[in-house]
């Protein structure tokens, strides 16, 4: 029994790629000297010497275009590939790419680091296996555009069935495997009796008898073949259509979800919103059946040439451009004058410390200007019982105000609730005055050399600060 092997590949007309006509893929059927030369010197033929690289060649096991290609071509080492690839690959993305095969903690799942040459090899795997998802499209096309009318009215009635009976969608898939791969592959074992045949010798084609065929398997695309090619051309273009389809949404969807233009999309907002509750409270009241398959039915018709035409050239123009025109602008009038947002940036209070530090004897009271600081540098701050520095700008100028954030006063104020801010942190050993320059000084520890010094001043201890406070509004941004 022969073998019966077949390529499943999209031998029709090539896949149509989105808003760019006429850009099927051309690949060259000759076999003339150029072509082949063209062939060898392609990227998955120089990829294959890349992956060798670092290796010696062994020249009984190569031929002589190989033996050649390793005389006067000098491959790259992996370390030299490696740097090559940082070159490539931009800066910021660097980091995440592992050029080394790296392998997971799972031990159910190892996936190699990017690669050149294993890239090259997957991709040639994959187109040479790709076929059948472009042979499955193509027919989807013809069958939606009417190419067959008698294959899309079956079609159109089978799909109004399913929709009125919603049950029978779980006997489809194996209505699908009976007629699309059980039925096809009994049929080449025993194959029916052509036409021309005289009925004494059509007994032999027997569907109940023995199997008068072998099986057909399917095996992927040989390289440099024409169904490669083919799988090829319908990659390109469906990598085209993928992008044209990218490029469309995005054009359409971001514009009025991203807030660049906030009434618009607050608007939408409000209209999903609303939507979404009705929905939520009333779909079970909604004929789904009934919606699905009048939506069906139009997808259908509209894939009719005819139809198409009569649609696009005189009922949009008369009836759904004029709609979409007064409804536009019924909207537009309706966002400028029930939408209204807030104008007016937002404000907040900013504060800074001023720290002083105390010099000379404690008798003494004089104080030195220490340090302007976000930190209140209270006796039981993490920071100052850990020995760190206080962080800050040593002179009022150089405070700056927060990012993203402007001053909205001309000048600092000095906070006379000075005993306020003290119990909202919960700061304890320190002395807060409530007249005068509302200094919060700490107080000196027990058995120190402060303590021992008579009146108020001794009492205090090596540091005190007082609050600051300002208004910033914060930056708007078109």
């Amino acid at each position: 029994m022969t073998d019966n092997a077949d390529v499943v590949v999209n031998r029709d007309e090539p896949i149509p790629a989105l808003g760019a006509p006429g850009s099927g893929g051309a690949s060259s059927d000759g076999g003339s000297k150029r072509d082949r030369m063209k062939a060898s010197l392609s990227g998955s033929r120089l990829a294959e010497r890349l992956q060798g690289a670092g290796t010696s060649f062994n020249d009984s096991g190569h031929s002589l275009q190989d033996r050649l290609f390793a005389k006067f071509v000098k491959l790259p080492s992996q370390c030299h590939l490696s740097k090559l690839l940082q070159q490539v690959i931009p800066l910021e993305d660097a980091q995440h790419v592992d050029v080394e095969p790296c392998t997971r903690a799972s031990r159910h799942l190892n996936r190699p680091g990017f690669s050149l040459p294993l890239m090259t090899t997957n991709f040639r795997r994959f187109n040479a296996r790709i076929g059948v998802v472009f042979v499955a499209q193509n027919q989807l096309l013809r069958l939606l555009t009417w190419r067959k009318p008698s294959h899309t009215l079956s079609f159109f009635v089978i799909y109004s069935f399913v929709c009125l009976n919603p049950y029978l969608l779980t006997i489809v898939p194996f209505v699908g495997i009976l007629f699309s791969l059980l039925v096809p592959a009994y049929l080449v074992r025993h194959p029916p009796p052509p036409s021309s045949v005289s009925t004494i010798s059509a007994s032999q084609y027997s569907v109940s008898g023995p199997p008068l065929a072998p099986a057909k398997t399917l095996k992927p695309a040989t390289e440099m073949s024409k169904d490669f090619f083919r799988n090829m051309r319908d990659l390109q273009n469906l990598m085209d259509d993928y992008s044209t389809i990218h490029d469309s949404l995005l054009a359409g969807i971001i514009p009025v979800t991203d807030f660049s233009n906030e009434p618009l999309s607050s608007t939408v907002f409000l209209f999903l919103f609303i939507a979404t509750c009705v929905l939520f409270l009333a779909s079970h009241l909604l004929p789904w059946r009934v919606i699905a398959l009048f939506l069906g039915w139009a997808a259908i018709a509209l894939g009719y040439p005819p139809i198409q035409d009569l649609v696009f050239s005189s009922i949009y123009k008369t009836h759904i451009q004029p709609v979409s025109t007064t409804a536009r602008s019924w909207l537009d009038a309706w966002i400028e004058t029930d939408i209204v947002m807030e104008s007016t940036p937002e404000t907040r209070q900013v504060e800074i410390f001023e720290i002083q530090r105390r010099k000379g004897s404690f008798g003494v009271p004089e104080w030195e200007s220490w340090i302007f600081s976000p930190s209140a540098w209270e006796p039981m701050a993490p920071a100052r019982i850990a020995g760190e520095r206080i962080k800050g700008t040593r002179f009022f100028e150089d405070v700056q105000a927060p990012s993203g954030w402007i001053w909205e006063g001309k000048k600092w104020e000095l906070d006379l609730r000075s005993t306020e801010w003290v119990e909202e942190r919960l700061i304890g050993g320190v002395e807060v005055e409530v007249e005068g320059e509302r200094w919060v000084s700490d107080l000196a520890a027990v058995g120190s050399e402060a303590s021992g010094v008579g009146g108020t001043q001794g009492r205090r201890g090596e540091w005190r600060r007082r609050r600051w406070v300002r208004m910033v509004r914060r930056k708007a941004k078109g």
